[in-house]
């Protein structure tokens, strides 16, 4: 018995040494399994190599989400309903979406519509797809990603985390034209989304309609520049409809359902 137990430590150890570190772990219940169910040695073979990759994709993936920098809550794409719209986007487009085939062509997306129509929540799905299948993908809203750009040499998280975001094979970049940014923020912005282009995807969402994409970037001849390269392989959604937060309160968590709503007719009305 404890030949047995040290062989099985010492297995362990040399698979560890060969970077086998999940089915290492997982060694003794799948011995265990393998003499339970009378496994031959190619079909034990088969197990382990099957935990190795299935830890390592685990892994891979729990890092992938940590770098991402999702939002709060995040939701699947299969949780979307395009019939909650009144137009811009189909069950079939999203559908196409989902196979990503997208982000290998390198297009971009971009979402356009009032606030509360999902336009992150579809982008943020898309981004939780493309993980799970493989992909490196980053989340920025805009007035964050402008603080990097300000912060880039000066702070080193900034810094880090520009570079972790050219890296992204599929860059999402949320709520542009909230805030408008001055000429330098500008430059620097262009200068992004130029080394970006063709290289791997940009998913935007926006309040503005593309043709008043200038009062947020400041300079007309900058923003035609800049529409250049994300519309010369881009795809575009333009959503229509009642706010998804107005129509389903109780799914947000912390609002107050009268006081939300009745804020929002009040804004409305003004």
């Amino acid at each position: 018995m404890m030949t047995e137990r040290v062989s099985l430590q010492r297995i362990s150890s040399l698979m560890e040494s060969f970077g086998l570190k999940h089915s290492s772990k997982a060694l003794a219940d799948l011995l265990e399994k393998a003499s339970a169910e009378d496994l031959t040695h190619r079909e034990f073979l088969l197990s382990l190599l099957d935990t190795e990759l299935k830890g390592r994709y685990e892994r891979r993936r729990a890092r992938s989400y940590a770098a991402a920098h999702f939002p709060i809550n995040p939701r699947y794409i299969d949780e979307f309903d395009s019939t909650e719209l009144e137009s811009g986007i189909t069950e079939g487009q999203l559908h196409q979406l989902k196979e990503l085939t997208w982000i290998d062509a390198r297009n971009n997306l971009i979402f356009v519509g009032s606030p509360g129509l999902g336009k992150t929540m579809i982008t943020v799905g898309l981004g939780i797809h493309a993980i799970d299948a493989g992909y490196t993908v980053v989340f920025e809203k805009m007035i964050n990603l402008i603080k990097l750009f300000d912060n880039d040499g000066k702070e080193r998280n900034a810094t880090f985390r520009l570079r972790n975001i050219r890296k992204a094979q599929l860059i999402i970049i949320d709520e542009i034209g909230y805030t408008p940014i001055n000429r330098e923020q500008a430059n620097k912005f262009f200068n992004f989304v130029s080394d970006c282009y063709e290289r791997c995807s940009i998913a935007f969402t926006t309040n503005k309609p593309i043709s008043e994409w200038s009062e947020v970037i400041g300079d007309p001849i900058l923003t035609t520049a800049l529409l250049d390269r994300i519309l010369h392989h881009s795809r575009c959604f333009s959503l229509k409809g009642t706010s998804y937060r107005l129509k389903h309160p109780d799914m947000f968590y912390g609002t107050d359902k009268e006081s939300y709503i009745g804020s929002n007719t009040k804004s409305t009305n003004q």
